[in-house]
């Protein structure tokens, strides 16, 4: 019999994670604490049991893209095909078109997945490319003149000045479906991790870029790269490439093998960047929406 139930107590938080890990095991997973402090009335978590086992999780919350929800069951392979997807998938859904959303959003790796999603009404309408660099010997690099680069954790206030003055002007050039909308309170929560692992270009005071780190703690050898932006008028000028250098010098720094990065498929400047730089694609995502409610599938 499969049975759901909502996240609530520090061993539920556990239980999540353990899905999370296990089914995108190259991905990192939020710690217990950033789950808590991203915890919202809109934000559904859910653990899926068999005969009490868990053996599923499922997240829904509001999208970044308007007017849809933002959902995703996983379920442990050897759980798979007898309905616990199916389960979940629906209770997110429906708690979208609770929120009063029409649109449902997701992303899938496999096309075993694809063909699931495509049961339901989902159709492909993005492509997001992962690219890994593994960590060497990496020098601090050059910086263009006139550009001086500072972890957060050194002016910490200007992480809310970077979102207004960067990061809203980055979010509309982004190449993706729709202008995406990213919350202040998101910006500060989930968008970075670590301040002396996240850095900011300054050009006479001003913010004009930032780069970084989101460090893993369950694998302190691995570290995704967080948003890499730089003001229209700086960009072609190296700011980037010098942003870029020095969070892989801080990896090495610090131990890391290993960083990686998604971009999407239309953002081929920042793909031949991160190529540049000695990234290499290892995976494709393809983001997919559906009308809600779903179709039966």
């Amino acid at each position: 019999m499969i049975t759901l139930r909502a996240v609530d107590a520090d061993g539920d938080y556990e239980a999540w994670r353990g899905i999370r890990m296990a089914v995108e095991p190259n991905e990192r997973a939020q710690t217990v604490a950033e789950l808590k402090e991203a915890a919202n009335p809109d934000r559904l978590l859910l653990l899926a049991e068999v005969d009490g086992e868990v053996v599923g999780s499922g997240v829904a919350d509001r999208s970044q893209f308007p007017g849809a929800v933002f959902l995703c069951p996983r379920v442990l392979p050897a759980a798979r095909r007898r309905g616990v997807g199916t389960v979940v998938l629906r209770a997110l859904a429906e708690h979208g078109t609770a929120l009063g959303l029409g649109t449902a959003s997701s992303g899938v790796e496999d096309d075993g997945s694809l063909a699931f999603a495509e049961r339901f009404g989902f159709i492909e309408v993005d492509r997001q490319v992962e690219q890994v660099r593994r960590i060497g010997v990496e020098p601090h690099p050059e910086v263009p003149v006139g550009v001086e680069i500072i972890p957060v954790v050194a002016r910490p206030e200007l992480w809310r000045v970077a979102y207004d003055r960067l990061a809203r002007q980055a979010f509309e050039d982004m190449a993706t479906v729709t202008t995406i909308e990213v919350p202040l309170t998101e910006w500060e929560q989930e968008w970075i991790t670590d301040p002396a692992a996240t850095f900011l270009a300054l050009a006479d005071g001003e913010v004009i870029g930032c780069a970084g780190l989101l460090p893993d703690e369950d694998h302190p050898q691995r570290a995704e790269n967080g948003l890499t932006a730089v003001r229209r008028e700086w960009r072609g000028r190296g700011v980037a490439t010098a942003l870029k250098r020095t969070s892989l010098a801080w990896a090495a720094a610090h131990g890391l093998t290993e960083v990686y990065t998604w971009t999407q498929r239309g953002n081929a400047d920042m793909r031949q960047l991160n190529e540049r730089l000695g990234y290499q694609t290892r995976t494709i995502s393809v983001t997919v929406q559906a009308p809600l409610p779903l179709r039966p599938g």
